[in-house]
């Protein structure tokens, strides 16, 4: 996969957002300067598929507290979603699942799926009562059916928006 650098953004972030060792990142990008990097700058993520071929895109409203599915650009699916609270919001901009976990443990219900987004996640919850609130640290929890409905259909690297 292809990653395009933020402002502000380390290849050490980088590679904790991506769970992808740094090593692997300067191997798979020869002649690369880890301490010069600039906004705009490509960088290979190795073991992440690309996300130009996925028909499928996840758009989250921390807002409305709902979790979108779309297909081909066709929304096929909207689901009730739980945020983070005040002092630890969800993140807003543009990320991708990285990986999934089912029966992570916890208080993350029956799946967890990793955002490029170091610490954050699509989940389950142990609590559905709080499906519809702001009271996470910053994932998006889901009813637990829901969450792993949502895990089968969409493959590693799907693209996630999430706006205000």
């Amino acid at each position: 996969m292809i990653h395009t650098v933020k402002t502000g953004e380390t290849l050490n972030q980088i590679s904790r957002d991506f769970r992808t060792p740094l090593a692997d990142i300067l191997k798979a990008n020869p002649g690369i300067d880890p301490d010069q990097l600039y906004p705009g700058q490509t960088i290979n993520i190795p073991g992440i598929p690309d996300t130009t071929g996925n028909p499928y895109r996840i758009q989250v409203s921390v807002n409305n507290r709902t979790l979108r599915l779309f297909k081909d650009g066709v929304q096929v699916k909207e689901y009730p979603i739980a945020v983070g609270r005040v002092l630890f919001e969800t993140p807003i901009g543009e990320f991708i699942i990285i990986n999934k976990a089912p029966n992570p443990g916890g208080p993350f219900g029956t799946m967890w799926m990793s955002l490029s987004n170091e610490s954050y996640g699509i989940h389950g919850t142990n609590n559905p009562a709080s499906i519809g609130k702001a009271v996470s640290k910053g994932c998006i929890r889901m009813n637990n059916k829901d969450v792993e409905e949502l895990s089968k259909i969409v493959p590693v690297g799907t693209p996630v928006s999430i706006t205000p």
